[in-house]
């Protein structure tokens, strides 16, 4: 993520990213539910309405890089090379994401804190499930786009829906795998192999259309 250049965004920045840093923090520790914005205000050294200020709900500060997941992927689709076809670059995101190491689509002991922490909120579940459903969005219109189709066409959605569904089920299914014998390249050779194979079904739901 590109730095501002100004002092007041960059300080603005700083305090927004330890905030988020305490919140994870405590989360990990004490459970999602269990941890309050006054706890969490005072772990960060700045006042409840700051908080606020940088994050309208509690869980955002679990994901607080939401919106830059949303723009890798538009930026995916933006600059994609004519040549290939909008699902294949996005299939080509994901080897790129693992190959550069991205927070994304990390395996570790960190990673599994995460994993644990959603599993054990409802709340965070149900943001996890909203934030899938965004992203279909953001890149259904992408897709679209990228193709100049209109941009309510169905087979995006379908595509974009099929598309978040395929990379959940191999991110879900990698964390569980690397729980078991905590080997974060198999885990990432796992995720790749279920990305891989989802997306061949993709191809084939889509053929015929200008998104492959």
């Amino acid at each position: 993520m590109m730095l501002p250049s100004d002092l007041r965004s960059r300080k603005r920045l700083a305090t927004r990213q330890a905030i988020s840093n305490a919140a994870t923090r405590l989360f990990f520790v004490r459970g999602f539910e269990q941890v309050t914005v006054d706890e969490i205000a005072a772990a960060a050294s700045v006042g409840r309405m700051t908080v606020f200020n940088h994050f309208p709900r509690k869980e955002d500060m679990f994901f607080d890089r939401e919106e830059e997941g949303r723009e890798l992927l538009r930026e995916a689709l933006r600059q994609r090379d004519s040549a290939i076809a909008p699902i294949e670059t996005l299939r080509l995101l994901a080897h790129r994401l693992v190959r550069e190491g991205s927070p994304y689509i990390t395996f570790s002991a960190a990673g599994q804190g995460f994993i644990a922490t959603i599993e054990g909120s409802n709340t965070l579940q149900a943001r996890a499930r909203a934030i899938r459903d965004e992203l279909a969005h953001v890149v259904a219109q992408a897709l679209t786009e990228s193709t100049g189709q209109k941009s309510d066409d169905p087979l995006a959605q379908l595509a974009a829906n099929l598309l978040l569904a395929t990379w959940s089920t191999a991110l879900i299914e990698a964390h569980h795998a690397f729980r078991q014998h905590g080997d974060a390249q198999q885990a990432k050779a796992g995720f790749l192999a279920l990305v891989d194979q989802g997306h061949a079904g993709l191809n084939a739901a889509m053929a015929g259309t200008p998104y492959v």
